[in-house]
């Protein structure tokens, strides 16, 4: 892996990307960017409250806006800081226009995008998984890791495979891109419908690929609905595992009727998501 980037709001710094990139990037040997996404739009106050607010004018605002810029400029320097630290060749990009434009553009040029899960770049909270992280998922350039709000060090790797194109890509994508981190455990999970044999789908050739990328890897085959028993699985997983899946393959209407596998653990369970899928 050559180039990693890592997306942050100034506003709402996460220390967990930041950790998370610099981890990864210092394993990988890759060159890590910073991309701070500063869309003017998009404030720390809300300013139809500042208008209606007695003694509110030109001056708070601009009294605001100061203070919003060196917030900004803060998290920019503690990035900075932070890989000069580490040893982590790295640069800073500063984009200043809508954030999730900037941000489809920044992943046609990286290798992998690294971003908190729970980014909205808005004023509001939201529930997982978040319009922001939804909207970039169903576009984006370059397989994304997204991360909990705490930074664990990875223990063990997980790779969902349902037989569908899209997993076996996410696995090809993370061979490719992570091969440091091929030492820890792996474990395959499919689940098949009441009814069914136990045997993956395509077992043969994909036991054959699999051996030629992850040769120590353990298997395993749950019966039920998919994204109920894999969520139940994860949820009593012991070590700090890192999931590897390909999300998102199906069209923005169908995802109005039924949650990507992606949607459900973003929501349930709090593990590095490693998301690729091919279009």
């Amino acid at each position: 892996m050559k180039k990693i980037a890592a997306a942050f709001d100034g506003l709402k710094y996460s220390r967990s990307t930041r950790e998370y990139a610099i981890h990864f990037a210092k394993q990988s040997g890759a060159h890590l960017v910073g991309i701070f996404l500063d869309d003017p739009s998009y404030t720390s106050y809300k300013i139809y409250e500042l208008a209606v607010k007695e003694g509110s004018g030109e001056t708070k605002l601009k009294q605001l806006d100061a203070k919003d810029t060196q917030t900004r400029a803060t998290a920019a320097e503690d990035f900075k800081k932070a890989c000069e630290k580490e040893g982590i060749h790295f640069t800073i990009h500063k984009d200043r226009n809508i954030a999730i434009q900037e941000l489809k553009h920044e992943t046609i040029y990286a290798d992998l995008l690294i971003i908190d899960g729970n980014e909205t770049f808005t004023h509001y909270t939201e529930s997982l998984p978040t319009r922001f992280i939804r909207d970039l998922l169903g576009d984006t350039q370059c397989p994304v890791l997204v991360v909990p709000e705490k930074f664990k060090s990875v223990d063990k790797i997980v790779i969902l495979y349902d037989g569908e194109p899209s997993s076996v890509h996410a696995v090809k994508m993370f061979s490719y891109m992570m091969p440091f981190l091929k030492h820890l455990p792996v474990e395959v999970i499919s689940v098949k419908s009441p009814g069914n044999s136990l045997h993956l789908p395509d077992n043969k050739m994909m036991k054959e690929f699999m051996k030629r990328h992850f040769p120590k890897a353990v298997y395993t085959v749950l019966k039920g609905l998919a994204e109920e028993e894999v969520m139940n699985y994860l949820k009593n997983e012991k070590e700090n595992a890192m999931v590897v899946l390909g999300a998102y393959r199906r069209s923005a209407v169908s995802r109005w009727f039924r949650q990507s596998m992606a949607d459900v653990l973003m929501k349930n369970v709090k593990l590095p998501l490693f998301i690729a899928h091919n279009k």
